[in-house]
This record gives structure tokens, sequence and C-alpha cells, in this order.
């Protein structure tokens, strides 16, 4: 079955796939990265036709990688080739004061790395709301975007009151990249709502848990030992499944999604993953890539989520497990209030 690649639009006009290709496993906190393995790595996934690739300017390598890789495309395939990837990174400065000559350096210091004279998408990070500098820095990363250093100014990880005071600043939001999967559920409390309303995307990620919501946890015992959870990822995501509901609940979400994959002869991730892409607002899915790792590739599995199509059975048997596990609204806060 050949596979049409799901796209969409952010605000400021750069077209994106719903699926994105995740870098934050190449910063160091889930094992060594060869940086030349990655950059040939990610071809493959340009050759299939997954083209997003995020990243931020504290994932360690990241960025350089990312730049290796647009080297290789431009001397191998040309411009045109190298004008079909989008390039998204994060801007996540240190508390302190947001002049324009701070986030304008801060800015081309990733157009450096990332070798590229824009970056499609700008996603801002600020630690501590009690600091109202935040606006100084989204107001020059509007700037920048006006003279064509960036093609959309977005967010990561900023609650729906933040969001709510730049649009009423006259700050123009693409998206907000925020936490969303079966376990987490608080951007549709009330953030997606306000999304729709700003046509702002949920970039959302986590989606998958770090890997445990996949067939490979199904039926199997709690994961505990710091050798079992051996990742930055596995062991986040644990923590956030112990929030929800704890492991038995989770297992029976996991043997429900896998009586759902079958009937669609498709995986566990792959359902997980749809229902993700099907909520309101949301306009892709982030799913970290190990590049660079033998037998960490997921090519294949991601292009099968895009011919899935999930019915209303489907998703009530899902929403059956989800809606008894805990509200982390309550006792998280709003989407990334872990982060403060």
């Amino acid at each position: 079955m050949s596979t049409s690649i799901g796209k969409t639009v952010l605000a400021g006009g750069v077209e994106i796939c719903r699926i994105l290709n995740g870098m934050w496993q190449v910063s160091g906190a889930h094992g060594h990265i060869d940086p030349v393995k990655a950059a040939d790595e990610m071809l493959l996934y340009y050759d299939a036709g997954l083209t997003t690739f995020d990243m931020a300017d504290i994932y360690g390598p990241a960025e350089e990688i990312y730049g290796l890789f647009i080297k290789r495309l431009a001397k191998e395939r040309g411009t045109e080739a190298v004008n079909k990837v989008q390039g998204f990174t994060k801007f996540v400065p240190r508390p302190g004061p947001m002049t324009k000559q701070v986030v304008e350096s801060a800015i081309r210091e990733s157009m450096k790395k990332m070798n590229v004279s824009k970056i499609d998408c700008v996603q801002f990070h600020w630690w501590d709301y009690s600091d109202s500098r935040y606006i100084d820095a989204m107001v020059h990363l509007m700037d920048l975007k006006s003279q064509g250093l960036i093609g959309e100014v977005s967010l990561t990880n900023f609650d729906t009151i933040r969001m709510k005071e730049m649009t009423d600043k006259g700050i123009i939001l693409s998206s907000n990249q925020v936490q969303y999967s079966l376990i987490d559920t608080r951007p549709a409390v009330k953030m997606a709502d306000f999304c729709l309303k700003h046509n702002i995307k949920l970039l959302t990620y986590g989606t998958l848990c770090g890997g445990l919501l996949s067939g490979k946890y199904l039926n199997q015992p709690e994961p505990k030992s710091r050798s079992e959870l051996n990742t930055a990822s596995l062991s986040k995501y644990k923590r956030m499944i112990d929030a929800w509901g704890g492991w038995r609940l989770f297992q029976e979400l996991l043997n429900t999604l896998d009586t759902v994959a079958k009937e669609h002869h498709v995986s566990i991730a792959n359902v997980a993953t749809r229902y993700i892409l099907d909520q309101p607002a949301v306009g892709g899915v982030i799913i970290g890539c190990r590049f660079g790792v033998p037998g960490c590739q997921h090519i294949d599995s991601n292009l099968k989520t895009f011919n899935l199509k999930l019915t209303n059975t489907d998703s009530e048997k899902i929403k059956s497990v989800i809606k008894r596990g805990n509200n982390l609204m309550s006792l998280i806060g709003d989407c990334g209030d872990e982060y403060r």
C-alpha cells in the first residue's frame, strides 16, 4: 500500500510533515551518537518523506548534526532537495536580560550550526514565569521573523495563560510544543480550544512515552531498576505513568491498544500516535529518533500511521481506559508546569 504523507501548514506558511523526527535522543542522555552516522541516517528519513526535524540549542550536538545532514544533502542532491526539509529548533536561554542583541546572537548561532540562512521554526522556552522578560524575547523573535531569519515563531512548554498573554499583545504564535499522550491528556482540557481559536498548532512529544507505549512492554513486568529504565526518556515517562495510574492500569491500556492494533494490522505505537494526531488542534507528533544507532530506525512503522484510520468504536475503547487514570491537570498543572 502506498503511503500519503500527512502534512499541515503553520500560521506563517511553513508546511511540515505531521510526524516530526525528534532529535532529543542525540543529546547525550540516551547513549553515544556518532554524528556522521546520524547525519547519514537522517537521509533515509528524508527519502521516506519524513522531512521535518525537531531539535534545540540545548540538545547537545543536535544542531551540528542537522548541519552535517544539510551539507551532505546540498552536495549530493542540490538546493531543491534542501528546500524540501524543515528544520525546527528551540531557543532555551538562561534567565537574564532578553535584549535584541542577546536574542539575535543566539538565533544566528543556531543558524550557523544548522547550516541554514533561515530557521523554519524557532520554539521558545522560558524557565520562570515570574520573570516577565519572556515577552521581550518574543518581541525580538517576531522582529527577526520580519527580517526573514525565522519562518515561524512558536513556543515550547508554555501554559494557556501565558499563550493568551502573548496573543493579547499581538504576538502571532504558530505552535506550542507540549507533552500529549494517552497518559497525559492535559492539552485537551483548555489549551486545544484556545489553539483552535487562534490558529495555533500543538506539536506533541512524549506521545509514545519514550517507547513504553509499544508492544515491547505488553504483558511485561514493571521496569524499576536503572538498568531497565536506561534512557532519560524511559525514566521520565515511567514517572508519568506512575502518576497517571500505575503499571497495572497501563497494562490494561496496552492490551486495549493491542486489540485495536491487531484489527488494523498495525502496531500499538501506530494506534497511540494516530489517536493523538486525531485530537483537535494537533498539527504533528514528534517521535524520537536515535539516529546512527543500529536497530533503532522506525521509518516503516511511522509511515503506517498515515494509513491508519481509527473508528469511533476504537476511540471509545481507548477512552474507557484513559478516563480511569488520575487527573494530571490537577496533579501537575497545565502543560509545561512540570518544568517550573
